[in-house]
Formats: structure tokens, sequence, C-alpha cells
């Protein structure tokens, strides 16, 4: 399982399957190939899961416990100047990257529990980066959208597939999701085509219907690719600038990275500002008002308090005012919450409007949304 030579053997000249993408050795056996080839023979399924299991195993169940310190607790480092978008990156060990998009990586979570007598509080905003881009690129449509308080994805999906809403399934909501993301952030039709596994001409229809629908994003990637060439750098609302270099490459590829990086900037390095000064303002409000609650871990777009169930309501109440306030947007942050006792099984906690605080488990409507999700994976940001 583990030679990507015995691997081509056993697929490609055993059980005569074609291959798809070749190497300088021979046929390549990479993730890619594999789900290419997962409907063609059962043995696929498996050898992908094999993969999973093991990167699992070796990656997390193995190696966290060991990293465990005297007092019971893993204990990151977090750097503030190694992502150029301004986004904070976690070592040693890396928490902002245990696994969630699959029903088995999710349960390494279930590892991640809070102290006796504690509960985690998991505050995460709400589409922060595509409300970023509603505000930057001025889109009616989509400002629309956040206005109706719509399902973003979903509205999406009508909008861009053409799918009534009561119609939309799990599954073409994800991948409406990934159109939304994808092409937010410079995704060629060929990119969006591999990720959904589909014909690179129904990848440039999604694409065009898209910018028909929300045409006030393809005028702000025009407009900032071309910013962005003749000023060298972009800027978040903040006016944190990133350099970008490559626009004025002479190969082809990395000026092509530029000009993804340039649209991408502005909206994944606002929202990178926005989560500093939200942590910031939070742990100094926490303080003032005397609260036990603290910080524990922040994972890009969400921060994952532990506290106690006295404390619960005020420090939902509190960690929502200050997220949701931490940059004026049109449309407005939005923050959701979900409590539990460890990171995995929690619940939605919802404010009802007597402003009186309830825990609602997981519906079936989230759970087939998660295992959508799982099939359509999430795009890759510049």
């Amino acid at each position: 399982m583990g030679s990507p030579k015995q691997l081509e053997q056993l697929l490609f000249h055993e059980l005569g399957l074609q291959g798809t993408k070749r190497t300088r050795t021979g046929y390549s056996t990479d993730a890619s190939v594999l789900e290419e080839l997962r409907d063609k023979h059962p043995a696929v399924g498996l050898i992908l899961e094999h993969r999973q299991i093991s990167k699992l195993k070796g990656t997390y169940v193995d190696a966290l416990p060991s990293l465990v310190g005297a007092d019971g607790r893993l204990h990151t480092t977090y750097q503030q100047a190694v992502a150029a978008t301004g986004r904070l990156s976690s070592i040693d060990p890396n928490l902002q990257n245990i696994p969630i998009r699959s029903a088995l990586g999710r349960r390494i979570r279930r590892a991640f529990v809070a102290a006796p007598g504690q509960l985690l509080l998991g505050a995460d905003y709400s589409q922060q980066e595509l409300r970023i881009l509603a505000h930057v690129s001025g889109d009616p449509g989509l400002k629309a959208d956040f206005a109706a308080h719509s399902d973003i994805h979903l509205a999406a999906a009508a909008r861009v597939l053409g799918v009534a809403a009561e119609d939309v399934t799990p599954r073409v909501r994800s991948v409406a999701k990934m159109i939304n993301y994808g092409i937010a952030y410079g995704l060629s039709d060929f990119g969006l085509a591999d990720r959904l596994r589909i014909p690179r001409e129904e990848a440039q229809r999604f694409i065009a219907d898209y910018f028909t629908a929300y045409p006030g994003i393809r005028r702000y990637m025009v407009e900032i690719r071309m910013l962005a060439r003749d000023q060298g750098f972009v800027t978040t609302l903040l006016g944190r600038r990133r350099y970008l270099p490559e626009l004025t490459a002479r190969n082809g590829a990395l000026r092509s990275a530029g000009e993804r990086m340039a649209i991408n900037m502005p909206i994944q390095g606002t929202a990178a500002d926005g989560m500093k000064i939200a942590m910031i303002r939070l742990d100094a409000a926490i303080r003032e008002r005397g609260l036990r609650s603290r910080i524990l871990l922040q994972v890009h777009d969400e921060l994952v308090f532990e506290t106690d169930e006295e404390e619960l309501p005020a420090l939902a109440a509190l960690a929502t005012e200050v997220m949701e306030s931490a940059l004026p947007l049109d449309p407005p942050l939005e923050v959701a919450l979900k409590v539990g006792t460890d990171w995995e099984n929690m619940d939605r906690y919802l404010r009802g409007d007597d402003e009186s605080w309830r825990r609602v488990p997981k519906s079936a409507v989230d759970v087939a949304r998660e295992e959508a999700e799982e099939a359509v994976a999430e795009p890759l940001t510049a």
C-alpha cells in the first residue's frame, strides 16, 4: 500500500485499469488519480480508505498523545507573520489542521475535551470571506442574498445552477459552495472541473453563469487585478499591504498566481485582520468582566473557548457582540455558536427573541450536509 511502484503494478498491470497521469517513472497513483478510478474497481476504494486511516493514525492518533504536557493539555505555537495574507498559523503541533471534512477524520476531534466541569464554546464566523467579498465588490445580488438571510450556497445553487430552492439537495448545495468559494478566489475552469470532477466545458458554463448572476464580482476581479499591476500591491480594508512581484514575472504561471493573490489578499487578509481585532477585544473584555472563561484556540474563522455552565450565556453574548462588530461591513458579519464537552459532539447554541439561550442538537439536515461535503473538497485559497 505504501509503495507507489507496487501500487502501479497492481492497478495498471494486474487489474488492467487505465492510467490517467504519467510521471517520469510511470503512471501516477496520487489521490486525484485514485479518485478518478474509484468506480472502476472495488480495490481502489479500499486503497483510498487505507490511505486515509494511515494518515489519521500516523499524524494524529499516534503523534498527538506524546505531545500532551504535564498539565494534560496540548499547547500550540501561533505564528503571526508566516502566512502572507496575515492569517495566524499553528505549529508544534498544528492545531488548525485537525480534520473536519470527513466523518472518520472528525472523530479525531472527540479527543479534544473540556476540563472536568467545563464546556467548549465554538464561535464561528458564518461565510466571513463571502461577506467581505460582497462588501468590497458591492455586488447587489450577493448583498441581497445576505440581506434576505438566505443560505448563501442554496441561493447560489438557485442563481447559478438553476435549481429551485426546494429541490436543492445537500450534494447540489456542496457543489454551489465550491463554485462560490472557488470562483471568488480566481479558480480557473480547469481547476473547477478538476475539483468537481466534471467536464471542462461544464465548468466554463458554471463560471459564465456565476458572473452573469453576480456581475459585481467579475468587475471587482478585473479592477483589483488592474490596480495590483499598476501599483504593485494590494491592501486589506484596514490598509495592510501585500506586494506582488509575481505580477511582473516573465513566467506566465507565476503571473497567474500573482493575479489570484491580488483577488484573494483583500478578502482573506481582511478576514485575518478582523479575527485578530476580535481576539484582542475579547481577551480584554473577558478580563474586564472578571470571567473565568478563556480563549483556547483560533482556527482561522473560529474561536474555541473553555467556559462553564454558569458563564456560558454571558460568554456567548459577549463573543457574538465583539466578533460581529470587529469589522463594519455591508452585509454585516454573523457568528454561529456551538457548545459541547468535546470538539466534535457540539450542539448549536441559539439566542431566542427573549434573549435566552438554548442548545439545539445537530439535525438530520446538518448531518446530510456534512456527508455531502466529504465528496466536494474545500477550494484552496491563494
